[in-house]
């Protein structure tokens, strides 16, 4: 099969001349200073110009190496859209002087960072405390907090202390917009495997459709002839990946919208078993190095894991010997393959090192 190579600039000149002199006879398109080289040169930089136009449309006529734009184009044909920033959300705790104080809905809060808050509903102080649900003004990951975070007030009010703090559930939720990597990868999805009206696929596609959800997993008649049970993750939205009550119901709504009337779908979060270890690293033992380690187990259980599945000693041995600066360890536990029982996953436990 024929490859098309682009020509050099230098190899679009030296044509270019060349077929001046053809088809002017005793011409010389190599003289520096005449007309005929100074057109070679025009020509030359506007044919080279023009290929690179040709190689940069040839990686857009294609999904798979198509630019971000673009890539969105061909997603909208197929209708596949990408899924969209969101804000995070949750409740933070206040204080007051005076009982039936009220926080109106809209107050603004503000973290250190400049990030803004703004409260849900109105809420009364009550025996010096109240509860504020709060969701941020912009969206994205970066509008996540952990719990004991101070906001103050944007506008103080009278007898209430000007600074909140963060419950112990932390402000969550808040998802970037996706990026380009899986939203090709659920366009290919759509291309290569189609709706076919209820199948397996089809129900995996639906869950990884909403905000946040990163894998999705179905189990056919789990529960019974004509169910359907759907477990999913979100693990660049809570530290474990295991979606809240609240997410579960968003998915189930969304599902319940495509699935065929005569399904009996359930779905579910995963139930987490954390995945302890213990670690001795030889040679060298560093603070990076135990870093590096622990990054590539998380990689490993987050690409490995899956509800009743197994993670493999040997897997985990493999994730601690790539990690950088690594030379030699021995990993007493697990001691063996560690298998989850339905619904139950594996997620990131605690390293012991030794």
């Amino acid at each position: 099969m024929a490859i098309f190579t682009r020509p050099t600039l230098t190899e679009i000149l030296l044509s270019i001349q060349s077929d001046i002199d053809s088809r002017l006879p005793e011409a010389d398109a190599l003289l520096r200073y005449s007309v005929l080289s100074v057109i070679a040169y025009v020509f030359a930089g506007v044919a080279n110009g023009e290929y690179g136009f040709i190689s940069w449309i040839a990686l857009q006529v294609f999904p798979d190496t198509a630019e971000a734009e673009y890539l969105r184009r061909w997603g909208s044909f197929w209708g596949v859209a990408p899924i969209a920033a969101t804000p995070a959300s949750g409740n933070i705790d206040i204080t007051g002087v005076s009982d039936g104080v009220v926080i109106p809905v809209g107050t603004e809060f503000q973290r250190s960072d400049g990030v803004l808050y703004e409260s849900t509903e109105e809420v009364e102080i009550a025996s010096g405390v109240a509860s504020v649900p709060v969701v941020a003004q912009t969206a994205g990951d970066d509008s996540n907090a952990d719990p004991d975070t101070e906001l103050l007030f944007v506008s103080p009010i009278a007898t209430v202390f000007n600074i909140a703090i963060v419950d112990d559930d932390g402000l969550t939720g808040g998802t970037d917009d996706e990026e380009d990597e899986p939203y090709l990868q659920r366009l290919l999805d759509r291309i290569q495997t189609p709706p076919q009206g209820g199948s397996a696929d089809d129900y995996i596609k639906w869950a990884l459709e909403n905000e946040g959800v990163t894998r999705a997993w179905v189990y056919p008649q789990e529960l019974g002839i004509g169910t359907v049970s759907v477990r999913f993750m979100m693990d660049n939205s809570y530290d474990d990946g295991i979606p809240l009550s609240g997410d579960v119901t968003t998915v189930q709504a969304y599902i319940d919208a495509l699935r065929p009337v005569t399904a009996d779908v359930s779905v579910l979060a995963p139930v987490a078993d954390s995945l302890n270890f213990t670690i001795e690293l030889n040679e060298t033992d560093t603070l990076t190095i135990r870093a590096a380690v622990e990054a590539n187990l998380r990689e490993m259980i987050a690409r490995d894991g899956e509800p009743g599945g197994t993670i493999y000693i040997s897997r985990i041995n493999e994730a601690i010997s790539l990690a950088t600066g690594e030379f030699d360890h021995e990993l007493t536990v697990p001691a063996a393959n560690v298998t989850h029982t339905t619904g139950h996953i594996a997620v990131m436990g605690t390293i012991t090192w030794v």
